[in-house]
């Protein structure tokens, strides 16, 4: 039986079940709504709607890499407990989506959400809670290029680094430097121009109130406020990270960089619920 658009949204609003499987519970029903409704229910479709307005920020952060195709991804997949986030089954489940998304090769988070949305709902169903899929990124390979990744305290902070060629171990120690050094951009000429101008602004008043200040010349002043600015985003720029697997504690990324004549050309950092604001209860 064909069912209308209008129905299918009705159902979509009563359940918060999936498009798809509104439509194929109001076939099956033959557009009985009530029945379609006790459909998703015995599925556990619509039991997995109910679930959807809990917090998550907790899960993992997953990278795959298609040795065939030179692509890889990162993801970070939510859940509500820590528990579930360090099960096997969860981590299987974190492993599929990675691989849907590889093959389907979304273009947005909403277009990944939808071609993943069948993993979620048997996840949600087997699993008894929320699952979100926060963000992801695809990466792919120039000829010559190669990755680093790195995994840290069994998948709560990943990264994946793009490089110019291969080296080896370099490439897990750069990817490693990323999660320890928590960089934000590579070098500070990436840095955004109203990023910038905002951490300019505080300087510039910084440097007006103070009194040590107030007779030096106005370019001196200037100075002074641009070093400011480049010793404050200096921090959260890759190229003025300490090297992780260097024993001294002294040699810096470039360096290592140079040494190995390799050029990092992109790099990814996921750390579980980062920016999620839990509720007090789940502090």
């Amino acid at each position: 039986m064909a069912v209308t658009i209008a129905q299918i949204k009705n159902l979509q609003e009563r359940t918060g079940a999936g498009i798809m499987d509104c439509k194929k519970a109001l076939v099956e029903a033959d557009g009985n709504e009530e029945k379609a409704i006790d459909i998703l229910r015995e599925k556990g479709i619509a039991k997995a709607a109910s679930k959807a307005g809990r917090v998550a920020a907790e899960g993992l952060a997953f990278v795959k890499i298609c040795e065939k195709c030179g692509r890889a991804v990162i993801v970070e997949v939510n859940c509500e407990t820590d528990f579930v986030s360090g099960s096997p089954k969860f981590k299987e489940i974190v492993e599929s989506i990675a691989s849907r998304i590889l093959e389907k090769d979304p273009k947005s988070l909403e277009e990944a959400k939808e071609v993943t949305q069948d993993i979620f709902t048997d996840a949600v169903v087997a699993m008894r809670e929320n699952f979100v899929l926060r963000r992801f990124q695809i990466l792919a390979l120039g000829e010559g290029e190669a990755y680093g990744t790195y995994t840290h305290m069994g998948g709560k902070i990943s990264a994946i680094v793009r490089l110019s060629k291969d080296c080896g171990e370099v490439n897990r120690g750069l990817a490693m430097t990323i999660v320890s050094g928590k960089p934000d951009y590579l070098t500070l000429a990436d840095i955004p121009a109203d990023v910038r101008a905002r951490e300019k602004a505080l300087a510039e008043k910084e440097v007006a109130e103070d009194p040590k200040l107030t007779s030096k010349p106005e370019t001196v002043k200037a100075q002074i406020v641009e070093r400011k600015v480049d010793k404050t985003l200096g921090a959260a720029c890759l190229d003025h990270d300490v090297y992780a697997l260097d024993p001294s504690g002294s040699l810096l990324v470039p360096e290592v960089c140079k040494q190995n004549d390799v050029k990092v050309l992109e790099f990814v950092r996921y750390e579980v619920g980062d920016g999620i604001e839990k509720p007090a209860e789940a502090e």
